[in-house]
């Protein structure tokens, strides 16, 4: 038995870097990934494709790991990092993009994650886990923008 926890996130943000460096780390997946907390192991699987194992988080007695894999597409001209669930690795479905806009004396940045991921825990406990999860995902996309804040400067 488990419960589908859905995660739909949106944050936009400018920084002081210049744009094809944005560009460049957000599009470079292990770089970027290097900002994100608690990613104990990121698999190269080839053709745009990466597997992402998250720590575990909880007690020794009930935890949970994420692990997921997603294939990513880079566009330089259009500023876009995109990418999409790969179905059948792992408990979670992970989608989302980067959209990188050059504003000659800073850069904008918009991140939208949309996800869903399997907690196996029964039914009954929906109403606990769903928030707590939810939370927790968010903890850590904030935590990896300060990180990429920081990398690129500042912000504006």
């Amino acid at each position: 038995m488990s419960i589908t926890v859905k995660i739909d996130l949106g944050y936009e943000f400018e920084v002081k870097a210049k744009a094809a460096e944005v560009f460049g780390v957000l599009s470079d997946v292990p770089t970027s990934v290097s900002h994100f907390p608690k990613v104990e192991q990121l698999t190269d699987m080839g053709g745009g494709v990466y597997k992402w194992e998250m720590e575990k988080v909880g007690t020794t007695q009930v935890n949970i790991q994420t692990v997921y894999a997603s294939k990513y597409v880079s566009d330089a001209a259009k500023g876009t990092v995109q990418w999409t669930p790969v179905k059948g690795v792992g408990n979670a479905l992970v989608g989302g993009s980067w959209k990188i806009v050059d504003h000659k004396k800073s850069t904008g940045v918009t991140l939208a994650i949309q996800g869903e991921i399997e907690v196996p825990l029964p039914g009954l406990m929906k109403m606990i886990v769903v928030p707590v999860v939810q939370g927790e995902f968010e903890k850590l996309v904030e935590k990896y923008i300060d990180n990429l804040i920081k990398r690129f400067g500042g912000e504006v």
